[in-house]
């Protein structure tokens, strides 16, 4: 079974989706047959280096919100973040563009330490103050999951995976993504937000149960020759 997961490392429901489907995911009997494929997407592609000033008002001004709705916005996600038992500081937040991130993240995946990288990109921005545009700071973190230094900085030095990227934002826009997190459980099945864990197991089960299904009818058919199949 494989999952698609379609996330921004500076999206708050993103990292809490994250631990809510590995909650789906230890509940789930055939957890070690799913293959979790981690997805690009940029919730401001065009965003500079660093935006300027505080969190509150970045927000404000990006949902056309006062800055009094723009914190009980923020506190709405600190709280939901506690549950699953991560610490999020808005204080010590600096946003900014997202590319280098997920271009690491693609290189990580060729070293089978996506999630790890993504998990640790994501506590960076979250909990540590990470700028994700910073070439160091990413290099550091790069380093940190088990890639090598200077695989990491030759990977990030030119515009090696920005295709890749590139890539899963044009297959979100024909899946119609329009927010994220945004799931993708064996091509079949959709689930947009960041769903409490029960819900995202039913569908692992559901996708599980109809393979099991499918392969049970496979293996009752009749090959071409007349004689039973395999």
């Amino acid at each position: 079974m494989k999952v698609e997961i379609w996330s921004d490392v500076v999206c708050p429901w993103c990292y809490i989706g994250k631990r809510r489907f590995e909650d789906a995911l230890s509940k789930f009997e055939g957890a070690d047959d799913v293959e979790v494929e981690w997805r690009s997407f940029e919730l401001d592609p065009n965003a500079p280096r660093e935006l300027e000033g505080k969190l509150d008002e970045i927000l404000a001004k990006k949902y056309r919100a006062t800055p009094q709705q723009a914190r009980a916005m923020m506190q709405r996600v600190v709280d939901a973040s506690k549950q699953e038992g991560i610490d999020v500081d808005f204080d010590i937040a600096r946003s900014g563009n997202t590319l280098d991130a997920h271009r690491l993240i693609h290189f990580a995946a060729t070293k089978g330490l996506a999630d790890a990288m993504k998990e640790r990109l994501m506590r960076g921005y979250f909990c540590e103050g990470l700028l994700p545009s910073d070439r160091e700071a990413l290099v550091r973190l790069g380093v940190e999951v088990g890639l090598e230094e200077a695989e990491v900085n030759e990977a990030l030095s030119g515009d090696a995976y920005t295709q890749d990227v590139r890539a899963d934002e044009v297959a979100a826009r024909q899946l119609g993504v329009t927010g994220v997190p945004f799931f993708v459980i064996d091509g079949k099945y959709g689930v947009s937000g960041a769903q409490p864990a029960d819900v995202l197991l039913q569908v692992l089960e559901q996708s599980h149960r109809e393979a099991s299904e499918a392969l049970a009818s496979d293996a009752a058919a009749c090959g071409v020759d007349g004689g039973e199949g395999p």
